[in-house]
């Protein structure tokens, strides 16, 4: 994936489900969250074990989401196990294929999976994968 690329999703897509956001100031999915979220992107914690990150409503999954909210996330960010990837990444194809507005789906430094990555491909969704958005973000904005 290009610079440009990589800038034009960080441009346009500013509504962000956030997989795998963490309640713990010292990991990393929380430290990428506040910044996307004091950078101004939304985000959406989907975490099973919170009701609340950030001072966002925390969702089980991406289809606990309320629908009025699933169809206005453009980038679903993924900090899990690469092996967990599959299933997120199946639901943000339903997703798209329901609303259209999902776009991207974003696999975090670290997490690959070119099974989950080709579908969604498949599905029209751009894949990003083994980078972070905040490090992208960072690049590209802050200098």
């Amino acid at each position: 994936m290009s610079r440009s690329e990589i800038e034009e999703i960080l441009t346009k897509h500013k509504t962000v489900a956030v997989v795998g956001l963490s309640r713990e100031p010292y990991k990393d999915s929380h430290r990428v969250g506040a910044y996307l979220k004091a950078h101004g992107f939304c985000i959406i914690p989907v975490n099973p074990f919170a009701d609340e990150v950030l001072g966002e409503t925390s969702y089980k999954s991406l289809f606990d989401i309320p629908p009025e909210i699933q169809k206005t996330i453009e980038v679903v960010d993924i900090f899990r196990p690469s092996e967990d990837v599959p299933p997120i990444v199946e639901q943000a194809i339903k997703i798209k294929a329901q609303y259209g507005t999902l776009q991207v789906v974003w696999m975090q430094l670290g997490v690959v999976n070119e099974q989950a990555a080709e579908a969604a491909k498949k599905a029209g969704l751009t894949v990003v994968m083994n980078k972070c958005m905040m490090i992208e973000h960072n690049h590209l904005f802050s200098g």
